[in-house]
């Protein structure tokens, strides 16, 4: 049984060994680096990091970010990222927990909406967004990626 909460500062081995997974190619940081981002996310009122632990593993994790607006009555919306399950812990509906841990954490900051970008190829995932409740066909969505890094 999969424990869904929010990531403590003990979390920051588990989720590093998860975004590795997800995004094998970024840099390796220094762990004064990451420490220190890492206490910063954490303190953060704008931001949450769900995450799925199983037998004391963190086994999935997404992270929401909450925007002010002066639109939609002032109220913020959402962006979830960062959403991966450990290949050792997939077909369990862990990253259908935490997601869903992440919106109702949006609705409870009074968020208009959630916005979530996934990769154009990532077919199985677009799945399980909608499945969860988004919908492909409302808005679109367009990246740029700064020109002055290589990811």
């Amino acid at each position: 049984m999969a424990k869904i909460r929010l990531a403590t500062p003990q979390d920051l081995s588990g989720i590093v060994q998860l975004y590795k997974e997800l995004r094998g190619h970024d840099p390796q940081m220094n762990e004064l680096i990451l420490e220190s981002a890492w206490s910063e996310l954490l303190s953060s009122p704008a931001v949450n990091i769900v995450v799925a632990e199983v037998d004391g593993q963190l086994a999935s994790t997404c992270q929401l970010g909450v925007v002010p607006t002066l639109t939609n009555g002032c109220r913020p919306f959402g962006i979830i990222e960062h959403v991966i399950t450990s290949e050792r812990f997939r077909r369990r509906g862990l990253s259908q927990q935490v997601i869903e841990q992440a919106l109702s954490l949006a609705w409870e900051q009074h968020c208009y909406k959630v916005m979530l970008l996934s990769g154009a190829t990532r077919t199985s995932a677009h799945k399980l967004y909608e499945k969860v409740g988004f919908k492909s066909d409302v808005e679109n969505g367009f990246v740029i990626k700064n020109p002055m890094t290589v990811n």
